[in-house]
């Protein structure tokens, strides 16, 4: 999961363009993120409240999701 992906992702909301989103995620964008995560790559997403704290970013978004992911891979 890269840095484009999530911008991508949350420029999907609202058709902008990936130059529109800014480095912050509401807490709309954040559901709307997750959702597509979860569509995307097939897998349930189940994170703590660290977690989301730490998502409250776009760079954040992205470590916390490429924790996640790698590991609902390995289950």
């Amino acid at each position: 999961m890269a840095r484009e992906d999530v911008v991508s992702m949350l420029a999907s909301l609202g058709d902008r363009a990936a130059g529109e989103i800014g480095d912050r995620i509401d807490s709309m964008q954040l559901a709307w993120l997750m959702h597509q995560v979860e569509q995307r790559y097939g897998v349930e997403i189940d994170l703590n409240d660290g977690q989301y704290a730490r998502m409250s970013t776009v760079d954040g978004a992205v470590e916390v999701l490429c924790e996640t992911i790698g590991a609902a891979a390995h289950d």
